[in-house]
């Protein structure tokens, strides 16, 4: 496929990183080894040392995994792709592998959790520090630059207020200053956002979610240029938080349906959202396809639509949200996302729970906030779904 760069990302999804063994398979071969053997003495030093390609010991080198690799990177348009166990050993693996002591990053305050506590928390024991701005405010990013800054985080749209970032003008404020860019793309994917062609050096995402697609398996990968995900492969080689072959080959497939399935679901959410709007039990709606959202016009620029989280406050606080999750018969109570399952989520008691509530505030997260991830359900029954919570904590 490498020799065919014209194919459009529909064809990509079905065709790249397609390699048949002897046995000319049609579907991709699920490698389940843990080791490889070599002709001879000679070629096991020779691909060892990296003199020669091939395949060496499953903790960095596998033939399923590398096709899910090359295939990830085509649709995002990137020289190269290294893959994980999850997504947050891939923001773990970027971060180690172009950081180190006393390196400094600009992060948005508007991260997932996980995430949030990975840069306050863990890194800040390497001697790598944070500082935390508004997304969607450029001027804060610069204002926040250091002498010791070598690295930008944003996820774009943002988990759970989906407030989208200005992705090339990032880029242009921290390339202004030598400093990397690296998106987290978990909630459009390829499928509705390329972060490289705007400006993005490298993109980050949780192939748990929606390049999986149904929930089955743990994933993350990094995508950039073949010399800054280099870096993040020597990193893996030793650390091992390695994508497994059997992972690698369902994730293959969830790549195949990954553009049906955001449209379908994106489809979904635009009218979900938009029913919601209409409740007069709903106090707020978060969806960057609706008119309302703040970040409406950049996301019609940067994105293909809206996507499918669509985010909500009832009126009142914890216990009013808690009812509206607590009487869903149909949407899954989880805090998965990316499933063609509707899921719904508490953000401030389940996700975002490790956060302090200075930092919950900070991101905007309140009691009264509830994440609904918009699968392939007639959207007439979830509506039905939410409606029965929603009767009951009056308007």
């Amino acid at each position: 496929m490498s020799g065919q760069p014209n194919y459009r990302p529909e064809t990509l999804a079905v065709r790249a990183g397609q390699e048949r063994s002897p046995f000319g398979e049609h579907s991709e071969a699920l490698y389940l080894t843990s080791s490889f053997v070599f002709e001879n003495a000679a070629q096991a030093a020779r691909r060892f040392s990296g003199e020669e390609e091939g395949h060496v010991y499953a903790r960095f080198t596998n033939p399923t995994v590398t096709l899910f690799e090359e295939r990830l990177a085509a649709l995002e348009g990137a020289e190269d792709c290294v893959a994980t166990a999850s997504g947050m050993a891939a923001i773990m693996g970027l971060c180690l592998a172009h950081l180190q002591q006393g390196d400094h990053i600009v992060a948005s305050n508007s991260l997932f959790g996980a995430t949030v506590q990975l840069f306050s928390n863990i890194l800040p024991r390497t001697g790598i520090t944070t500082t935390f701005v508004a997304q969607t405010d450029p001027a804060a990013w610069a204002t926040a630059i250091r002498p010791e800054t070598k690295l930008f985080f944003v996820e774009t749209p943002s988990n759970p207020l989906t407030e989208i970032a200005d992705i090339a003008r990032l880029a242009e404020i921290a390339h202004a200053r030598g400093i990397l860019l690296a998106v987290d793309n978990s909630f459009c994917t390829s499928a509705l956002q390329r972060p490289l062609e705007l400006g993005a050096d490298l993109v980050a995402c949780s192939a748990t979610k929606y390049l999986d697609g149904q929930g089955r398996v743990l994933g993350g990968a990094v995508c950039g240029s073949k010399t800054l995900i280099e870096e993040i492969f020597k990193y893996l080689r030793t650390a091992g938080s390695t994508l497994s072959a059997f992972n690698a080959w369902v994730l293959l497939k969830g790549l195949e349906t990954l553009k049906i399935r955001l449209e379908a679901q994106a489809a979904n959410a635009v009218r979900l959202a938009t029913w919601l709007a209409e409740q007069p039990q709903v106090a707020r709606v978060f969806y960057p396809g609706l008119a309302s959202h703040p970040q409406h016009e950049l996301a019609r620029r940067q994105q293909r639509s809206g996507g499918a989280i669509v985010s909500f406050e009832v009126k009142g606080g914890r216990a009013e949200a808690w009812t509206v999750v607590d009487h869903c018969r149909l949407l899954s109570i989880t805090g998965n996302l990316g499933d063609t399952k509707t899921t719904i989520t508490h953000p401030a008691t389940t996700t975002h729970g490790r956060l302090t509530p200075e930092a919950r505030a900070a991101a905007g997260i309140d009691e009264s906030l509830l994440r609904v991830a918009v699968g392939l359900e007639a959207v007439e029954d979830l509506q039905a779904d939410l409606e029965r919570g929603l009767a009951l904590i009056g308007g």
